[in-house]
This record gives structure tokens, sequence and C-alpha cells, in this order.
């Protein structure tokens, strides 16, 4: 998807209704498909309970001191829904960091505090980290901005801790290959911060070896997006196919959220579809 439905979702988190406690996935076992967990950032969880998903990504919230997601009462609302549901919110999206950036905002550090404590409260395992628009690590040239990099580094090794107390994973999604992601990995050197890998990003807007860059990043990808621009994920298989190869082979377990546009006009219909493909290659 764009940049501008990214900054869409961030202004629509309280649409993204519902969301229940995270599910367990430490330790288990079995096929790819039993460790596979198939749920959405575009729609809420009644819908993705419709669509025979299994739960949702929801945004933190446009740019405030004070972050929505932050309110304990939009929490309350998330758990009421998250019981009656019985879907979880899997995972929170900065996407305000593409309009304000992790690196150089001065409300960052306080933003990202806000959310690891709300994921926390949520049972929400992985936040996303933005870097994209304004956020971008690329500049025009494709160069990589090596003082932006440097700050975001130094701003996530700071929560990084926070992090780990809470029990949730910070994912960077970025614009970057596997090995420029590894480098950063490398630098900030915690367990509670990975990769968020976006497919469509890396590989088709970008071009990168998107099966290469997620055996290059075996053990530190938080998290998946997988969409297809306009077209359904089933209108591709020759692409899908090596990707969710790849993901099993390096035994990732966990979610993989659609981040998926609605061809028909009918979201549930349209989620379905998406979500029944993605499983459907882990089967």
């Amino acid at each position: 998807m764009s940049i501008t439905r990214r900054a869409f979702l961030t202004h629509t988190t309280a649409a993204l209704a519902g969301s229940a406690l995270l599910p367990k996935l430490e330790g288990v076992q079995g096929t790819a498909a039993a460790r596979i967990h198939v749920g959405a950032c575009v729609v809420g969880l009644d819908q993705a309970r419709q669509a025979g998903l299994e739960g949702v990504e929801v945004g933190v919230g446009d740019a405030a001191d004070r972050l929505a997601i932050a309110d304990p009462a939009l929490r309350a609302r998330y758990k009421e829904q998250m019981q009656r549901t019985g879907l979880p919110v899997c995972s929170l999206m900065m996407g305000l960091f593409n309009s304000y950036p992790l690196a150089s905002d001065p409300r960052a550090p306080a933003w990202l505090e806000q959310s690891i404590d709300a994921a926390k409260d949520l049972g929400a395992g992985v936040i996303l980290l933005a870097f994209f628009g304004n956020g971008d690590l690329l500049d025009a040239n494709e160069k990589v901005k090596e003082a932006a990099v440097d700050a975001a580094v130094e701003r996530i090794r700071a929560a990084a801790p926070r992090a780990k107390d809470a029990g949730v994973i910070l994912g960077i999604e970025n614009y970057l290959n596997g090995e420029r992601n590894a480098r950063i990995l490398e630098r900030i050197h915690h367990e509670a911060v990975q990769v968020y890998f976006d497919v469509y990003n890396t590989g088709t807007t970008k071009r990168h070896d998107v099966p290469a860059d997620i055996r290059r990043l075996q053990g530190r990808i938080a998290q998946f997006h997988f969409k297809n621009g306009d077209r359904y994920l089933d209108a591709e298989p020759a692409k899908f196919g090596p990707i969710a190869a790849a993901i099993r082979e390096t035994r990732y377990q966990g979610w993989i959220v659609l981040e998926t546009s609605s061809p028909s006009g009918d979201g549930i219909a349209d989620a379905r579809r998406n979500g029944d493909y993605a499983r459907s290659l882990f089967a």
C-alpha cells in the first residue's frame, strides 16, 4: 500500500474495532500452518472475525503529546471488544513516524514509551516502527541517511529495555535490504528489537530479493506484512510461493498481517480471500 494508505491508517485507530489477548506463540511445535497466525490492519476485529482472520493490528493514533492509544478509556473499549470477539490485537502500528520521524521529532521517545505501555496492557506482542515518507532512511538517490539512522538507533536502543520488560518487540519497518537492516540490529544489539518485514515494500517497491533477505534475517523478524498493491495476493503465486518457502525454512512463528486492498469494494470478502490464500501457503 502507498504511504497515503499508511497515513490514513494512523488516523483510524478508533475505527479498528476490537482486540483480545495475544495468543502465546512461544514453543509452538508442529506444522508451519500451526505456527502462523493471519491477521490484518485494514479491518477491525468484528470484520476480521467475519473474514475468518485471527486478529488485527491497530494504529496508535496521530501526533499529540498523549497518543490516542495511551488513553485508558480507548484501551478499555478494545478490551471489551477483545473479550466479545475472542480475537487479539496482535500488534500496534506507529505509522505517525512517517510524518513525524522517530529520528528527529522531540516527542518520539515519549511516544515510544506510551506505545510500549499500551501494548503491554493490550497483550500486543509487537510494535511496528515505520520509516517511510518524512521518516525514510534512504534519500532521493537511494543512499542511506546515516545521521537519521544514528539518531534512530540511539532512540530505539534507549526504549529497548522498557520493551523487554513489557514483553514487547520493537519491529523496524523500512525500505532497506536485509544486510542493511542486519547492521542496524547489530548496532542496537538488543533482543527486544527486530525487523518488521513488509514483502511488498522491500520486493515490489525496492526490488530486493525478498526470500534471500528473509533467510538473512532468520530469527530476527518480528512480524510480516503481506500485500500486493491493488490486486489480490493470489494474483501472483510465483511471487508469494518463494516468500512462503523462505518463511517456512526459517521456522518463523508468529503473525502475517494483511495490509491489503479491496479490489471488489467488499472489505470483508476481500480480507477473507487474501487471508485464505496466505494461510494456504503454509498448509
